[in-house]
């Protein structure tokens, strides 16, 4: 009898096992570039998800900073072992998009798994940028930030300026600048991706052209024209503050923003997604407030473009694969999730209802300023406001912060430098333009 019910006891645990298996959870391989808090928080997300049900399990990979994690997820595609989900930068959106069979439109995937998907849920500069010319969103907008203006209240105060007001016009920057200086500021203003902030969402605050074919977003035969009076005029405004001491470049990229909250430079312009850092680091008042115009450009101000990344959803996966993952962004999109990103990381909630909760939770009143990012994209975009979706991007980037640098330098002029970049940059775009159509 003990052999016999033995046998049926390992019988019976051997159909459990059986059974387990044939409904393991479908594995939903997720690659990013979110690092450090921020690695720690998409983990958090992942976690949450994976223990509010059964069916699926999202496993983050990192792999890298943006560009590694592009270029992981693209040559990963081409050996047949992309992941579901990539996490790619808004300047590298053209290049997935012409990546043909690379990826499948995130409408598409949410239709054919039946989930629920209302793109004018998403705050309209934010789904514009990912959506087609056809009106199909393509990736998941998943970490948007845009330009906002930081300034140090206590320094105002030093310089008899009104803390409770900051400049709302370039002019008026260049006029508190002389302020700063003459109290014994070191650097008054200074700021991140020069390119993003001074060039490209320059022109979308001032409802102007970065490029022809509505910023590429009408096609790829666009041709770079932010060699213009008004970024030519700006530039050199510019330049004129360095040359007085009250502009300090720090980089290309995020490096400026130590700049401000060690409290060298008094005005910065830089990511609304350095706001964590520059709470978490700053020793004294500060504010946020929004980007700085020219009154007298008509239309302006608009609106400011997105940076950040989005989610693309890779091509080739198993029915089951595009299941899950449709789950999982109805899961990201759920009000209290994007609020609680919102809050912890300084990135937009990318959803209306999103922004709203956060507002009705007293976060704002709590954190002035912190609303000012989303207060930028409400608005509905034009034509010359959706953003700048060109192909080599990224290169075009390399070249602007090249001849700007030469501006600061002293070595160029700003129309020759912008001439310059614009010339090289056509360049580069002509090189996708053959490439996209091979």
């Amino acid at each position: 009898m003990s052999v016999s019910r033995t046998v049926l006891k390992l019988a019976a645990l051997a159909a459990l096992t059986g059974a387990g298996s044939a409904h393991a959870a479908v594995e939903i391989q997720w690659w990013h570039a979110m690092q450090g808090a921020l690695n720690d928080k998409v983990n958090e997300i992942a976690n949450k998800f994976n223990a509010s049900q059964s069916e699926y399990k999202v496993v983050p990979v990192n792999k890298g900073n943006y560009d590694e994690t592009m270029a992981a997820g693209i040559a990963a595609f081409r050996a047949g072992g992309a992941p579901a989900i990539l996490q790619v930068f808004e300047v590298g959106t053209a290049t997935m998009m012409s990546a043909k069979g690379a990826i499948k439109p995130v409408s598409t995937v949410m239709k054919d798994a039946g989930e629920k998907f209302d793109q004018k849920a998403y705050i309209p500069a934010v789904a514009g940028y990912y959506t087609s010319s056809k009106g199909e969103m393509l990736s998941f907008p998943f970490n948007s930030s845009t330009t906002v203006f930081y300034y140090n209240k206590d320094a105002f105060k030093k310089a008899g300026l009104d803390p409770e007001k900051p400049p709302k016009t370039w002019p008026e920057v260049m006029q508190y600048s002389a302020k700063l200086k003459a109290s014994g500021t070191n650097c008054a203003y200074t700021t991140d991706w020069q390119g993003w902030v001074h060039l490209e969402s320059f022109s979308a605050w001032h409802n102007t052209l970065y490029a022809t074919k509505n910023n590429g977003f009408g096609g790829t035969d666009t041709r770079l024209v932010f060699n213009s009076p008004l970024h030519v005029k700006h530039i050199t405004n510019l330049q004129d503050m360095v040359k007085k001491g009250y502009f300090s470049y720090g980089g290309r990229k995020a490096e400026s923003q130590a700049k401000f909250y060690n409290g060298e430079c008094a005005m910065f312009t830089g990511s609304s997604a350095s706001l964590a850092n520059i709470r978490k680091n700053a020793k004294f008042a500060f504010a946020v407030a929004q980007l700085p115009y020219y009154p007298d450009v008509q239309g302006a101000p608009q609106n400011t473009i997105i940076g950040g990344a989005s989610l693309w959803v890779m091509g080739g996966k198993k029915p089951e694969e595009y299941k899950g993952v449709a789950k999982f962004f109805n899961y990201l999109s759920r009000p209290e999730i994007q609020s609680d990103w919102h809050q912890a990381t300084g990135y937009l909630p990318v959803t209306m209802a999103a922004y709203e909760a956060t507002k009705k939770s007293g976060y704002y009143d709590k954190n002035p300023g912190a609303d000012v990012s989303v207060q930028q994209m409400v608005v509905k975009t034009t034509d010359k406001s959706r953003g700048v979706r060109l192909g080599n991007m990224v290169q075009i980037r390399t070249v602007v912060d090249e001849e700007l640098e030469a501006v600061w330098a002293g070595k160029k002029e700003p129309k020759a430098a912008l001439d310059s970049a614009v010339a090289r940059g056509n360049d580069l775009l002509e090189r996708f333009q053959k490439t996209a159509r091979e």
